[in-house]
């Protein structure tokens, strides 16, 4: 089971993603119940999902519609959301440094 930080963030999103609330909450209960104990065994749940660098981790949303961006210590069983929305938003930042922003 995995320690998600922050729900707050995640509201956040459902609030101004709303086609992508239901999805983006389903893989929030997904995580929060999961056990992964690496990259590894989450991509073979997640075959899309791309590591990135700094424990980032990609998934796609809605049959990458959307794209969420997470940091995952896969050892602590902490996952820190760190960015989501469209793919075509996706393209225009740099995932390895993009924080949270309200």
């Amino acid at each position: 089971m995995f320690n998600i930080i922050n729900r707050k963030t995640l509201l956040t999103y459902t609030i101004k993603y709303p086609k992508a609330k239901n999805a983006l909450l389903e893989w929030y209960y997904e995580f929060l119940n999961a056990d992964f104990k690496n990259f590894q065994e989450l991509k073979a749940i997640h075959k899309s999902a791309s590591l990135v660098g700094d424990d980032r981790v990609v998934i796609n949303i809605m049959g990458n519609n959307y794209r969420l961006v997470i940091r995952v210590i896969f050892i602590y069983k902490v996952i820190q959301i760190k960015w989501f929305g469209t793919h075509k938003e996706y393209d225009k930042i740099d995932v390895a440094t993009v924080k949270f922003k309200n």
